[in-house]
């Protein structure tokens, strides 16, 4: 972490494209993460809703 804001304050040869890259990984790693954990959070509130209103 300390290297990329280390990276981020180096101004030298830094462009515009460099940050945007930069920030279309982050956000691809964000999506997916997030599409993945949705998916186990949904199973997850499915098991407790079960158990918390069982079907008699």
């Amino acid at each position: 972490m300390a290297k990329l804001v280390e990276f981020l304050k180096d101004e030298s040869g830094a462009s515009a494209a460099e940050y945007v890259l930069i920030i279309a990984v982050v956000g691809g790693a964000l999506t997916a993460t997030l599409a993945i954990l949705t998916g186990a959070m949904d199973g997850a509130m499915t098991k407790v809703a079960g158990v918390l209103n069982p079907k008699t």
